[in-house]
């Protein structure tokens, strides 16, 4: 692990107002009751952009969530990186983006 974890502007408390703000939930799916979490990782890399976003796990019945939060992840402001023995570093970070 890091010395010092990579950090969205404002801290996790930004992070979680960013996602509210900025998630769309597809009305045909909130219609359906279609719910869960998508479980993404992405790597902060020594730049602080977001990079190689993947999902890790999905919702069934719910690609466009997972569309939506890798949507919204890719529009993320960059980051502050992380730091391994007094170097700035890519690191690894996962997400899980709660659709309820």
């Amino acid at each position: 692990l890091p010395d010092i974890m990579p950090e969205f502007p404002g801290g996790e408390e930004a992070l979680l107002g960013y996602l509210q703000k900025n998630i769309h939930y597809p009305f045909h799916l909130v219609k359906n009751d279609v719910t869960g979490i998508v479980y993404l990782s992405f790597v902060i890399d020594k730049n602080g952009e977001v990079t190689g976003i993947k999902i890790l796990r999905g919702v069934k019945d719910g690609e466009a969530l997972s569309d939506e939060a890798i949507r919204v992840v890719k529009q993320m402001p960059q980051w502050k990186p992380g730091i391994f023995g007094g170097q700035i570093v890519d690191v690894q970070f996962m997400l899980p983006v709660n659709f309820m």
